[in-house]
């Protein structure tokens, strides 16, 4: 069955229940409860404005306005310069040096004679020069055991998870505004029926003093519409607090505060047909298990780094440099140009290599127990909320038969109060269990919406695409192919 909750202003008003006393009749009584409780749940009587929220719209703004998924959108796009930063590896690294400075260079050499100046003999030279120092220098790795390699399959498989993560976080963000949205439609028409109820137990309550007034009921009954009154009163408060609460949820993660939102369905055409389609859907395509799978690609592949610092590293450095002024002579000039191949092999470095290589297999192994994890509580998740969807699916219809069963006995004990044949807690009590059991219809119909949604969340369908939310959706394959092949360039892709 589809279940719907009606549009409601947000700022409740009371829905004036009819005044159902001694003298009213069953069928008028039966009568105008349904047509009250069809206003409050079903919408039935309602045109919804122009402006109205729906529960799409409402989605759509949680996924633009969402700081979490952003904060996620950000971390995905810097898991994606990994990538350019392990390619970078197998580039060349090109450096280039320059020094400048002044000497002053005193030659003494007593046995030369010296010479004559200014009528003086002098036995030394000084000579100032400028040393001006031009290199530049390239080193290329040409073998690294691999690291390189390994590097840059490390990092796509981050990039990966970090998309999965992604998604994970924008399936429980659309979750979560779903059950937000019809936690305020059902506080408002919970806190509507309990205003609702107040009117009727002050009807009763003065109805209950007229007849002690004219000795046809005693304190006692007084005493006891009085209580009923003020228990009322007390719930409606209750319910009155829960849905101020539900709407700072609600604009906390919608990013505004709700303005008439109109009916929301369960999402029923979204979901598997069966409970073997859900938990076999839920593990091919579920984040949380995606993720845990590209980590384990990630450990994997950090196992083969860390072996790699056991292999040799050749590489080459070319460099050429030019000296002006060199050993402090002047107009000396020395022009070099090299080429230089080294190999480097790992002897001993007191046990760390072996340290780094078994932590990372024992990392490997705890990723792969992870993503065993993830898998059951993932089937888990899907089991529980397969079962809650259909049990609210069942119980609804029970609902339903309960309030049209305790309309009818609410009204066959007011007619029977009217000759004495009831009390006024028999009538008391008719009337809670009439609000029990419209506060339990209420209640199970808002469940079936989100239990819907929490279901499609849990096989991990939860999506703005799959939803059809109309909205701009973001893909993160565009800031990955506009820096994994940058090299130059400081500002990202949006000009920050």
């Amino acid at each position: 069955m589809t279940m719907t909750i009606s549009s409601v202003p947000m700022r409740p008003r009371a829905v004036g229940s009819p005044p159902v006393g001694i003298s009213a009749r069953r069928g008028e009584v039966a009568r105008i409860s349904r047509i009250a409780l069809c206003t409050l749940i079903l919408g039935s009587l309602g045109a919804f404005e122009a402006s109205a929220e729906t529960i799409s719209g409402a989605l759509a703004k949680a996924y633009g306005f969402s700081p979490d998924l952003g904060q996620q959108r950000a971390a995905t796009r810097a898991a994606d310069e990994g990538v350019p930063k392990a390619t970078g590896s197998f580039r060349p690294t090109i450096t280039g040096t320059t020094s400048v400075g002044v000497a002053n260079t005193i030659i003494t050499n007593p046995l030369s004679g010296g010479k004559l100046v200014n009528g003086t003999l002098q036995s030394h030279e000084n000579f100032l020069t400028v040393p001006r120092v031009f290199s530049l220098a390239a080193t290329q790795t040409l073998y690294n055991g691999n690291r390189a390699v390994n590097g840059v399959r490390s990092a796509e498989s981050t990039v990966l998870q970090s998309r999965e993560q992604l998604r994970l976080s924008e399936l429980n963000i659309l979750n979560a505004a779903a059950a937000a949205y019809m936690n305020v439609l059902r506080d408002t028409a919970l806190l509507q029926l309990n205003e609702s109820n107040i009117q009727v137990l002050q009807q009763q309550l003065k109805q209950t003093n007229d007849r002690y007034q004219v000795g046809e009921v005693t304190r006692t009954d007084v005493a006891q519409a009085q209580a009923a009154l003020s228990l009322g009163q007390a719930t409606a408060f209750t319910a009155r607090s829960n849905l101020q609460n539900s709407l700072g949820i609600y604009r906390q993660l919608v990013g505004e505060p709700p303005n008439n939102l109109s009916p929301a369905r369960a999402i029923e055409a979204l979901l598997p047909k069966s409970l073997d389609q859900a938990i076999t859907l839920s593990q091919s395509e579920h984040p949380a298990i995606q993720a845990a799978l590209h980590a384990v690609d990630v450990a994997a592949l950090n196992v083969k780094v860390q072996e790699g610092a056991l292999h040799p590293t050749v590489s080459v450095t070319g460099s050429v440099s030019e000296s002006m002024d060199a050993a402090n002579t002047p107009k000396y000039n020395l022009y070099q140009a090299a080429a230089i191949g080294t190999i480097s092999v790992p002897i001993y470095d007191g046990g760390v290599t072996y340290a780094n290589v078994r932590q990372a297999k024992e990392q490997l192994g705890q990723a792969r127990l992870q993503a065993d994890l993830q898998r059951e509580t993932v089937r888990s998740t899907v089991v529980s909320a397969w079962g809650a969807y259909q049990n609210t699916k069942a119980s609804i219809q029970s609902f339903q038969a309960s309030v049209k069963a305790n309309e009818v006995a609410l009204a066959g004990i007011r007619e029977e109060a009217k000759v004495g044949q009831r009390t006024t807690l028999d009538v008391l009590n008719a009337q809670q269990t009439l609000l029990n059991s419209r506060t339990s219809l209420v209640t199970a119909q808002r469940d079936q919406v989100v239990n819907s949604y929490a279901l499609s969340a849990a096989v991990g369908q939860l999506t703005a695409a799959r939803l059809g939310l109309g909205v701009e959706q973001y893909d993160p394959t565009v800031h990955f192919d506009q820096v994994k092949d940058k090299v130059f360039g400081v500002r990202t892709p949006d000009g920050r």
